[in-house]
């Protein structure tokens, strides 16, 4: 198991080509569809004391995909993101604690204006040295949040009960961060 401690102090920047920020929601109550975005950054900051490390991150909403230019061009408009207003979605991290096997992130999360905290549940997957001379760090995240507190309420009733868009959604981070030199 990768040990916190194996961390080096210091600026730690995402590394998006061999990073994922995915997402997934119900359609049609029956089943799940699954999105990510392509464009982000972000930087670790990696304290003497790792718990009191800090994230920043933020997400470029245009470059949404869900696998159908359909939906994804329906997201990015005003029913859902209104990326032409609000092009990014950022998190700031609050703080760190150790849950023995894993950790929690916790942080504000802003979505088309509207910030929440929210908790990651948070794994450390290691450090590595890289072939071009570098240091790579690699975490996992995930937490499940409500659209509908961010503004995010579009949505169509079923003949048949329920709805077409589930409220809850999945975000699910792979993440891999490369030393600031």
């Amino acid at each position: 198991m990768a040990n916190l401690n194996d961390l080096t102090p210091g600026n730690w920047n995402i590394d998006a080509a061999h990073s994922t920020v995915g997402f997934v929601a119900r359609h049609l109550m029956i089943s799940k569809v699954r999105g990510s975005f392509g464009s982000f950054s972000g930087t670790v900051v990696v304290a003497a004391e790792p718990l009191s490390s800090t994230v920043t991150a933020s997400v470029d909403i245009a470059s949404i995909s869900t696998g159908d230019e359909g939906r994804d061009s329906h997201l990015r408009g005003t029913d859902f993101f209104d990326a032409e207003t609000h092009p990014t979605m950022v998190f700031v991290s609050t703080g760190i604690k150790d849950k023995g096997s894993a950790f929690v992130l916790t942080g504000d999360l802003t979505v088309k204006g509207v910030t929440k905290s929210v908790d990651f549940a948070l794994e450390f997957d290691g450090v590595s040295p890289d072939p071009w001379g570098g240091t790579r760090v690699g975490f996992t995240a995930e937490t499940e949040i409500s659209r509908k507190e961010f503004g995010l309420e579009w949505n169509v009733a079923l003949e048949t009960g329920g709805v077409l868009v589930g409220d809850k959604v999945k975000i699910q981070l792979e993440i891999e961060a490369v030393r600031a030199a």
